[in-house]
């Protein structure tokens, strides 16, 4: 008799397990989606290496979690360059790393891919993405964010509001004493991000772009690591003007500062995305398939466009923060950026090292 009762409390216990599975397969998800929930479930985890700050990542947290109990997201947040370099050293130690690489440095994701580091996964959601932001199903853009100019409100008139680059280098030199130590952008020798968006400047502005530099070099230009101390300096009127400023920090920040303004450029507005990729030698890499399906479907994308204020990729998200509202508003002078080999072009040690001095030169650095 306690063998029966032992055998059918199991079986209920199996039974409620294969429920609890059931009900989180989203619908239109294929039947055996649900073996990777009960793996999933097991793990208990996903390690996540990220540049999206912890803040803004909280309610997508607390959602998945909500979505599949028992799996916790285990966070760490840090900048490209850290993130690229850590994941490596710890690949090459064969330490414990990261389930899930989550960066807005575009070209370093699209180069672990192809230096084998990442696994190939289908995710159900691909058919609802635009076709440009997935890579062999190894590298997935997760959003659609602009590439911003951030300025003083406080402190600059109207006409000294860059509309366009060229705008920018026409106010730069207009004013020089008024502008001198008082423009920032990324120090691309540190930033994998700021390195990467001007590598796009080029390929789309072409030579322009170097003089649009050299005019911010001439004025003292003040470099950053990291888009939080830019805007934080752009607040205080310590700088006036910044960059190739991350649009959806620049959106956040300005609802809560009243010192911080920003525009998208109208001759053209870059925009990145986000790139998600599953590790190979991950521990958790179930937790870490069901982390990219929740970011890249309409329930994750309405709460990171909605919530998050990290701009939807899918153009079934409406809302300013959302591909769908951005393109209403700027059409054709989007620019996104395409994810494939395409960026790994000044990754070539060679191309790195001719542009940084280029760059160099430019800045007066």
């Amino acid at each position: 008799m306690k063998r029966i009762t032992r055998f059918a409390l199991a079986l209920a216990s199996c039974s409620v397990a294969g429920l609890a599975a059931a009900a989180s397969i989203p619908a239109g998800y294929p039947s055996n989606y649900a073996a990777i929930v009960s793996a999933a479930q097991k793990e208990g985890k996903v390690v996540v290496y990220s540049v999206t700050d912890s803040a803004a990542v909280k309610p997508l947290i607390k959602d998945f979690e909500s979505m599949y109990p028992g799996i916790k997201v285990e966070y760490n947040d840090m900048n490209s360059t850290e993130l690229y370099n850590r994941f490596i050293s710890e690949s090459a130690a064969g330490a414990t790393t990261a389930d899930f690489l989550w960066s807005s440095a575009m070209d370093l994701q699209i180069k672990l891919v192809n230096d084998g580091f990442i696994a190939s996964y289908a995710s159900p959601e691909t058919p609802k993405l635009p076709a440009w932001s997935v890579y062999q199903n190894q590298a997935y853009g997760t959003t659609f964010e602009p590439i911003t100019i951030v300025y003083n409100k406080r402190l600059l008139k109207a006409e000294e509001i860059p509309q366009t680059h060229a705008d920018l280098v026409r106010i730069l030199k207009a004013n020089p004493d008024k502008f001198k130590g008082k423009v920032t952008t990324y120090d691309i020798e540190k930033s994998g991000v700021g390195f990467s968006y001007l590598t796009q400047d080029v390929r789309v502005g072409g030579a322009a772009t170097w003089d649009m530099v050299k005019t911010m070099g001439s004025t003292g230009l003040k470099l950053q690591s990291s888009t939080g101390a830019m805007m934080e300096r752009i607040s205080s009127g310590e700088n006036l003007i910044g960059y190739n400023i991350i649009g959806s920090y620049a959106f956040t920040k300005a609802k809560k500062d009243p010192s911080i303004g920003y525009v998208y450029p109208k001759d053209y507005t870059l925009v990145m995305s986000r790139l998600a990729s599953v590790t190979k030698s991950g521990k958790n890499p179930n937790a870490a398939k069901l982390w990219l399906d929740y970011l890249l479907s309409k329930r994750g994308q309405t709460i990171l466009a909605n919530d998050a204020d990290l701009f939807s990729l899918r153009t079934d998200v409406d809302g300013e923060t959302s591909m769908a509202g951005l393109t209403k508003q700027l059409g054709s002078s989007l620019k996104p950026i395409q994810v494939g080999t395409g960026l790994l072009v000044y990754l070539d040690q060679a191309k790195r090292l001719e542009f940084l001095k280029q760059w160099q030169q430019a800045v007066k650095k």
